[in-house]
């Protein structure tokens, strides 16, 4: 699995890295047995979900993770109330970071960032690839 982060997912994590020092080495940790297991072995955890109501196809995906695990978070386990959003490239094997968020501080995930995001980012027959992979710029 290849990994991505937009710049804005760059600039949230810095934000809550203030409060969350742990949050770089968790992600790692929730991209070796969440994602991981998720999309390349299609183990379900139960702690990723796929977004609802934001024009998923079969080359672009939007997946939400519930139970991330926090260890700045003493005590919570998965329900640590960090939320991680990413798309998901299945026939590139991709994950392009969009956001990461604190329940407490913030409800939901920013819709229009992930619409955004897509219509960037289509895949058509339109859409010139690069080096076989959307070009994410």
């Amino acid at each position: 699995m290849k990994y991505e982060e937009t710049k804005e997912f760059t600039r949230d994590i810095k934000k809550l890295m203030k409060k969350f020092s742990s949050l770089t080495e968790d992600l790692e940790v929730n991209k070796k047995y969440r994602i991981d297991l998720f999309h390349g072995k299609e183990i379900n955890s139960g702690s990723i979900f796929k977004i609802q109501g934001v024009g998923n196809t079969d080359e672009l995906q939007f997946f939400k993770i519930k139970k991330f695990q926090c260890k700045s978070l003493k005590g919570r386990g998965a329900k640590s109330g960090i939320r991680v959003i990413y798309a998901y490239f299945p026939s590139f094997q991709k994950i392009v970071f969009l956001e990461i968020y604190f329940k407490a501080k913030q409800k939901n995930e920013r819709k229009q960032r992930i619409i955004d995001f897509m219509n960037i980012n289509k895949i058509s027959d339109k859409r010139k690839l690069h080096n076989g992979r959307p070009d994410l710029d």
